[in-house]
């Protein structure tokens, strides 16, 4: 049997502005939502403490603004993350093929700042489209082209998949850690 541990892990948050990447941190960390869309200015961080298989993980998620006018700061603001999330709308208006479109961008600064940590890619905005619109296949693509750890259709508003989708990079790297630690 093995003592608790306490661990911490930075997870960036990373995705173009009005996304939704405050309101999936808020849903998560809070089970709130707020309707009014508030322009992140650089970064804001979120502590949120889980316990999982007795051990403490302490999270430290950075919201970090995806407007163009501080990609300078990204170098500092993606310092010593361990993993990353990369947000996108699913909307069907300019936002939303944006947002996909740009993911290889945001992918390839985390490559460029971080190395390979592991990512994963959240759908949002579920709730304001008819899910038969999805395109799975394209998203899938996307996904096995930049070798990320997964995808999950949210909704910060609903609050669909976005506990499962939290849990699912944050037990990727409790899991490596403790396997790491073992050894």
């Amino acid at each position: 049997m093995t003592n608790p541990q306490e661990l911490q892990f930075k997870i960036s948050i990373i995705g173009d502005g009005g996304v939704g990447k405050t309101s999936l941190i808020k849903k998560y960390t809070k089970g709130t939502f707020k309707r009014d869309y508030v322009k992140t200015i650089g970064a804001q961080f979120s502590r949120y403490d889980k316990e999982l298989n007795g051990d403490i993980i302490n999270l430290i998620f950075w919201d970090i603004a995806g407007q163009n006018d501080f990609n300078f700061l990204q170098p500092l603001f993606y310092k010593e993350s361990k993993a990353a999330i990369i947000i996108s709308s699913l909307e069907a208006n300019d936002l939303g093929k944006d947002s996909f479109t740009h993911i290889k961008n945001w992918s390839n600064n985390l490559k460029k700042y971080c190395g390979d940590v592991p990512v994963v890619l959240f759908a949002n905005k579920v709730d304001l489209i008819e899910t038969n619109n999805i395109d799975s296949v394209k998203i899938q693509e996307l996904v096995k082209k930049f070798d990320f750890a997964g995808y999950y259709i949210t909704s910060a508003k609903t609050g669909e998949g976005v506990i499962e989708a939290f849990n699912a990079i944050i037990e990727k790297l409790y899991f490596k850690d403790r396997q790491l630690f073992s050894q």
